[in-house]
């Protein structure tokens, strides 16, 4: 073990860890993180989602779980709890809604631990990590801490939100976590009158990142309204419109990363 590095440590009945990052927020990470959790449910993979977002945790709003409290096991351990068929754990879980995580690094560090080793999971497949902005302490902290399966590095085509990706993908390099490839998030628009698409954030610039990087492309989610609206009603596209090409998308991105990890 390298001085001064933590030795990584499993989560007791997990699987396979998949991280979900961007190290630039308002690229739609948590979105993608909760409908890629939510279609491996759908495809037979027993699944969870933790939020590590200890400033800005999503998953209570797009899992409808906003005001609820996790139980503790005999062992005084979190219990995670469920949302259409996914276990879910947030600090969201664990502060009231409205009120601001004003903490500096050694309490994040000591929440962080918590949510990643002081969980009751059930037995699962899969625990997808909805990765905070950024690349600092907490991203530091999950990279060192426990062994990740890879990574998915969502990002919109624009070069200014690229940019951040391409800094998440060297860092996630530099702490030896595989990148199972790249997401362009919120790509062509198609207008529900005229069918003209408009490609708001640019063209194909995860595409050509990824041709640059050497990296797989996953996919290509389109920007919709219905995925925004899905979101905001804690009921993700993938539930709410299971039979759609949004959903569809997101089947699609699963199925990639479940072959590039080989889980059944």
């Amino acid at each position: 073990m390298k001085r001064g590095l933590p030795e990584k440590r499993p989560i007791t009945n997990v699987g396979k860890v998949v991280a979900v990052s961007s190290a630039k927020g308002g690229v739609g990470k948590s979105t993608v993180a909760v409908n890629l959790a939510l279609a491996a449910a759908r495809q037979g993979i027993t699944t969870g989602i933790l939020d590590t977002d200890i400033y800005g945790p999503s998953i209570p709003t797009l899992l409808n779980l906003e005001g609820m409290e996790p139980d503790l096991d005999p062992n005084n351990r979190l219990l995670p709890l469920t949302a259409y068929g996914v276990k879910a754990m947030s600090m969201g879980f664990l502060v009231p809604q409205d009120s601001p995580v004003a903490w500096r690094g050694l309490m994040v560090q000591k929440a962080m631990n918590q949510l990643l080793f002081e969980v009751s999971w059930p037995k699962l497949d899969l625990l997808i990590l909805d990765m905070p902005p950024g690349t600092g302490d907490v991203q530091l902290t999950i990279t060192q801490s426990i062994e990740l399966a890879g990574a998915v590095i969502v990002s919109t085509p624009q070069d200014l939100a690229l940019r951040d990706a391409v800094r998440g993908v060297d860092l996630l390099n530099k702490v030896g976590v595989p990148i199972l490839g790249m997401l362009q998030n919120m790509s062509t628009f198609t207008c529900t009158n005229c069918g003209h698409h408009h490609d708001i954030f640019g063209l194909d610039g995860v595409r050509k990142k990824c041709d640059q990087l050497s990296i797989k492309l996953l996919g290509d989610i389109p920007l919709h309204p219905q995925i925004c609206h899905d979101a905001d009603a804690g009921k993700p596209t993938v539930v709410s419109a299971p039979d759609g090409p949004q959903a569809q998308a997101f089947h699609a991105l699963m199925r990639a990363v479940a072959e590039t990890i080989s889980i059944p």
